[in-house]
């Protein structure tokens, strides 16, 4: 089994509707993503799967969420942007942009250099 992971990032606002504390205003984060992918196979290049294209697929949906109000895109226009929700949805976006033999291990999304979530599917 081979697991390839990627880190990006992007900028971005928000606010976690009734939090009852400091989240619950506009506030932002430099939130850094690391996806995490696996297979058993490699292709006739020798890869589990390119970095480049991984990182490009993961680009792809985080420039939705760069320098934006999360609050005002959807789903978090009705759920709330928290970490978990984040994390679940960019592994929701991710997953219909990769091959069918390829698994995601797992998503993991930083808002500080000390917090991150981690989303597992299954």
């Amino acid at each position: 089994m081979y697991q390839v992971s990627v880190e990006s990032h992007f900028d971005a606002a928000h606010f976690l509707r009734n939090y009852k504390g400091k989240c619950e205003n506009l506030h932002g984060h430099r939130y850094k993503v690391i996806a995490n992918i696996s297979t058993d196979k490699l292709n006739d290049d020798g890869l589990a799967y390119d970095f480049v294209q991984l990182k490009g697929q993961l680009n792809k949906i985080l420039d939705i969420f760069d320098h934006a109000c999360l609050n005002d895109i959807p789903p978090f226009d009705k759920i709330n942007p928290s970490a978990e929700n984040i994390s679940r949805t960019i592994y929701e976006k991710l997953l219909p942009e990769l091959d069918k033999e390829i698994n995601i291990v797992s998503v993991q999304v930083w808002e500080s250099p000390e917090n991150c979530v981690t989303y597992f599917p299954g």
